[in-house]
């Protein structure tokens, strides 16, 4: 049962990647037609195509390898001087990109790019329109990521809402067994918990401790953490009624957590008992909240991927265990969520956890396609401000307008970032296979 629960949460995140994938270019697509330009092809995911139907002039499909998709649009860049006749063939060999391999891999990209103008009448080209007009059709893909991420914390802060622990006691324990022992079971020589002594029952509800009234559990097991070995009267709502217990924490070490949130051992009073938990719905600010807290700590983690993936590859190459912050892959990402679907925990549990996953997922993909290189869609948006930066100039100075800018001739640095994305995910998927990220105890 627990590898059919692993491979049901693999494919929950694998049919959830492909919808965000799916979205993404969607985000594209509507401000594209939107907006006039002539759009080929819709694809999820790449290599040979699986399925494909071609509604009016774009066609519609799917690929055999769901790593991302993409829209195909008309002009994305001007045509190149061979193909407008300003030039021929001298000035096919120019683009000012180096001889040889580059110089071929620019004009492959002219070529390929002159074949997406060859059915479009009049102004359809994306390099034709106006710069405000570009920048929304390549920000609609991050920011479709962005909006399903908010509706997916939404749903697991808001819809499902937060575990919390009440002032309910759900279980008294009989004895205290000694910090981080494997024993299970109480032995003659085990002294009887506080709780126990004191005469708590499962299904009680702390009213107040110490005199001081609780709305929460944390705030019952502050008061008890802060006095071992001093007797404090805690009144318990039981059957409807208010009792007066008296209860004398013990000195123990236990695993607290501490003002910086970290998780310590240290010693505490004790008494054995713990809370029974229900979900809280929060605020429906809550979810949008926490998609914005995660964007601004992956913005703070972006600029080091680079060095997070070679601390990666040492840490494979070495056999040392691995940071449990350093990046995943799809595959790392879709070993965790199988994990998650297969413990023994409650439905609702692991459903909020997948749900969180995928959101995450989401903004990742959000930050990293806003980064402003080519082929990402940040840098297409760089390339259009530049374009609008040029134009703007040269009419404050009662200039001509100046042609488009020439995105082809950045081809050579686009192919070392490609090559440097396939090396990095190259190396996180070795890393999720041999050495991965042990975060449920795995």
């Amino acid at each position: 049962m627990t590898v059919i629960a692993f491979v049901i949460g693999v494919a929950l995140l694998v049919v959830g990647l492909a919808v965000s994938i799916a979205l993404h270019e969607i985000g594209h697509l509507i401000p594209a037609k939107r907006f006039g330009v002539r759009v080929g092809q819709y694809m999820i995911g790449f290599g040979p195509t699986l399925w494909s139907r071609r509604i009016g002039e774009t066609e519609y499909g799917v690929k055999a390898l769901p790593l991302g998709g993409y829209i195909s649009m008309a002009g994305m860049y001007p045509p190149s001087p061979s193909a407008d006749g300003e030039g021929g063939g001298a000035a096919a060999t120019d683009g000012r990109a180096g001889g040889g391999f580059f110089n071929t891999m620019v004009q492959d990209a002219r070529t390929a790019n002159d074949e997406t103008l060859a059915d479009a009448d009049g102004r359809r080209a994306f390099y034709e329109l106006p710069v405000y007009k570009r920048v929304i059709i390549m920000l609609g893909g991050p920011v479709m990521n962005l909006v399903l991420a908010i509706v997916l914390f939404a749903i697991v802060f808001s819809g499902i809402g937060v575990q919390t622990a009440t002032t309910t006691i759900a279980s008294v324990n009989e004895c205290v067994l000694p910090a981080g022992t494997t024993q299970t079971a109480c032995t003659a020589d085990d002294p009887a918990s506080p709780a126990a002594s004191a005469g708590l029952l499962p299904g009680d509800v702390i009213v107040s401790v110490d005199g001081t009234a609780v709305s929460t559990f944390a705030e019952a097991s502050a008061i008890v953490q802060a006095a071992p070995n001093r007797t404090l009267p805690i009144v318990v709502r039981r059957d409807g009624a208010d009792e007066t217990l008296q209860v004398t924490p013990m000195l123990a070490e236990r695993q607290v957590q501490g003002e910086d949130g970290r998780v310590e051992t240290a010693e505490v009073g004790f008494v054995g008992m713990t809370a029974a938990t229900e979900y809280v719905r929060q605020p429906i600010g809550d979810g949008p909240q926490a998609a914005f807290a995660r964007t601004g700590q992956v913005l703070g983690v972006i600029w080091q991927l680079p060095v997070q993936v070679y601390d990666t590859a040492v840490d494979l190459a070495t056999g040392q265990s691995r940071d449990p912050n350093s990046p995943l892959s799809v595959v790392g990402a879709g070993r965790l969520a199988g994990e998650v679907a297969a413990t023994d925990t409650p439905v609702l549990n692991r459903v909020s956890s997948l749900l969180t996953i995928l959101a995450s997922l989401n903004i990742a993909l959000f930050v990293f396609n806003l980064v402003p290189l080519l082929p990402l869609d940040g840098g297409h948006v760089v390339v259009a401000l530049w374009d609008g930066l040029r134009r703007a100039w040269a009419k404050l100075w009662r200039r001509p307008p100046p042609a488009p800018v020439d995105a082809t001739r950045l081809v050579p640095i686009t192919f070392v970032v490609v090559v440097a994305l396939i090396v990095m995910t190259v190396v996180l998927v070795a890393a999720d296979l041999f050495n991965p990220v042990q975060l449920l105890g795995g």
